[in-house]
């Protein structure tokens, strides 16, 4: 296992929600990780962002880790939930509460 697959396991295992996006959660670098963000935000839910423009090791990595070929990738205490498309389609039936819930993770309660 090379260096960077450690790395990012140990980024998914420390941390109850991380999302590997392109650029940061204030200036997203595209349309697909700004979306997530806002999911995110909108919930209110804590998460590690990981911004894989910064490091191409970690771009080509994380879709080997995960065998999935785009970025935003979302994870919740250690397993991959998906890309942007799971994750909003989630949201929008009010799964993704209830999998962070399910989980331990608190989130803003909707209003």
């Amino acid at each position: 296992m090379s260096g960077i697959h450690e790395f990012i396991g140990n980024e998914i295992k420390t941390n109850d929600v991380v999302l590997f996006m392109k650029g940061t959660p204030q200036f997203p670098q595209c349309g697909f990780s700004g979306q997530v963000v806002q999911i995110l935000d909108y919930i209110g839910v804590d998460y590690k962002s990981v911004n894989v423009l910064a490091d191409s090791e970690i771009r080509q990595g994380i879709k080997e880790y995960s065998n999935w070929p785009t970025i935003p990738q979302l994870y919740i205490k250690g397993e991959f939930v998906g890309g942007c498309d799971i994750v909003r389609e989630m949201f929008q039936a009010g799964e993704l509460q209830q999998h962070l819930q399910e989980n331990g993770i608190a989130v803003r309660a909707a209003s």
